[in-house]
């Protein structure tokens, strides 16, 4: 049960910076905003260091880094700024298909409930445990795999009606 070091701390900056970037983005949606969470994120762990164990850095900077991406998200009404309607009901070409499909996609994200958003984004786009998202989000293990599975199918109901699921994602 050591404190993060700096040497360790620039180890786990290298090993966590663009999966946390990752997830983040998914949370705001926008490249520069998104960078500056992840400085912040990692500026606040260091600054903590002193209470911080290495076992518990990774729970920490992710706890930390969705909070203030929640934090600006709601200051900033981002989901307002997402405009839909300018988008094409019919694609042209297959890039527009794709182009829609991932509004789509961001649009069902951006609509699930802030618990159940965190919890899905760590569990898929990172690939954490059950028991490393418990720990960042303060939940039971088994309130992990129920809100991720809560979350999935309200992305699969809204995706569905609109023909976005690929056939092997319908069942």
């Amino acid at each position: 049960m050591t404190e993060v070091d700096e040497a360790s701390w620039i180890e786990l900056y290298r090993t966590l910076e663009k999966p946390l970037y990752n997830v983040v983005y998914r949370w705001l949606w926008d490249r520069m905003e998104s960078q500056d969470v992840v400085q912040e994120a990692f500026l606040r762990c260091w600054r903590a260091r002193h209470r911080i164990r290495m076992e518990g850095f990774k729970a920490f900077v992710y706890r930390t880094a969705l909070n203030l991406a929640a934090n600006r998200r709601r200051r900033r009404k981002l989901w307002r700024l997402v405009t839909f309607e300018a988008l094409s009901e019919e694609p042209h070409d297959d890039h527009d298909a794709a182009a829609i499909l991932s509004h789509r996609m961001q649009r069902a994200l951006d609509e699930l409930p802030e618990t159940l958003r965190r919890v899905l984004l760590l569990c898929e786009l990172v690939g954490m445990s059950y028991g490393e998202v418990a720990a960042i989000t303060g939940v039971r293990e088994g309130t992990v795999g129920s809100r991720r599975n809560r979350a999935l199918a309200l992305i699969r109901k809204r995706l569905e009606p609109q023909g976005a699921l690929p056939d092997a994602d319908r069942a």
